[in-house]
């Protein structure tokens, strides 16, 4: 028994040692050689975009249950007495410019007036909803009192939710990357080469940080300012004087429609004479010359 107690003893023994000889073979091994200015580029390319991709997919989706980025386009239709349709339209220009850029700015306006009876106006306006939803709310008491009328109104939403998060993913990421770049550039300057490929890279990417930041700002601003689209037409009325104008235009121009009716029979006469004498002089000749013969040669009948 001492026996076999001594045998484990000196087995174990062994395999320690073996196992401190091992440890300190690793340990004094020589450390491995740090990797070329171009491949450590490569590596902290791979890694940041790894990182990224990890969280701000968490992130986008921690924000896609937070929020949701809906822009809203609103458009409005007014008819009007014709009168009143550029002090309108002049009023609300005013209402918007009165809140500033920061709430409302107008895109584009126009006014065409057709005649004395007629008109029509058109207002583009960019706006926070607040605002837009107070001039909704007090357009149609405006039109009542300007003796007209809302003809049509309408409200589309575009859900921009997904493209917001993900093009601010991609700004996150590539503003990371660019960090790791230039701080790879500081610390691992290598040759001529590898600094030039890194310098480009990095010029790209500026480029692509700079795009994005355009994109996610257009986005916001569709998002945080609606658009409002008004109409302006006119409101015809049964007795106005544009009523009656096809009458008077009637009178007014029936001594010139007589001229150019007679005017248009005279040329007809004078275009078919020539061909009217010609057709006379021919049938005279079949009835006086052709005829008479082809009847004297028919044989008699017993």
């Amino acid at each position: 028994m001492k026996f076999t107690h001594l045998l484990t003893a000196g087995a174990s023994a062994i395999m320690l040692a073996a196992c401190g000889a091992s440890d300190r073979s690793y340990e004094s091994s020589p450390s491995m050689a740090p990797p070329a200015p171009e491949m450590a580029m490569k590596m902290a390319d791979a890694v940041s975009e790894r990182e990224e991709s990890i969280s701000g997919g968490a992130g986008a989706e921690g924000e896609a249950v937070a929020q949701q980025y809906i822009a809203y386009i609103h458009s409005i239709g007014m008819r009007l007495p014709v009168k009143a349709i550029e002090p309108t339209m002049q009023a609300h220009i005013d209402a918007c410019n009165k809140a500033g850029p920061a709430v409302c700015v107008v895109t584009n306006s126009w006014l065409n007036a057709y005649s004395d009876d007629e008109s029509s106006a058109a207002l583009n306006i960019r706006a926070t909803r607040e605002w837009i939803e107070t001039f909704l709310a007090s357009v149609e008491s405006e039109a009542e009192a300007a003796k007209g009328e809302i003809i049509n109104r309408q409200t589309t939403a575009e859900d921009l939710t997904v493209s917001i998060i993900d093009t601010d993913a991609r700004l996150k990421s590539q503003i990371l990357l660019q960090g790791r770049i230039e701080q790879l550039l500081a610390d691992r300057p290598g040759n001529l080469g590898e600094l030039l490929e890194t310098q480009r890279e990095l010029a790209r990417i500026n480029g692509e940080i700079d795009s994005l930041k355009s994109t996610l700002a257009a986005l916001r601003l569709r998002v945080d300012m609606s658009q409002l689209s008004v109409s302006y037409e006119t409101k015809r009325n049964p007795v106005s004087q544009g009523a009656l104008s096809p009458l008077g235009d009637a009178f007014g121009s029936f001594f010139y429609n007589l001229s150019s009716a007679i005017a248009a029979v005279i040329t007809a006469f004078a275009v078919g004479l020539p061909w009217l004498m010609l057709i006379g002089a021919l049938l005279w000749i079949w009835l006086r010359l052709i005829w008479p013969r082809i009847r004297r040669k028919k044989p008699a009948v017993t």
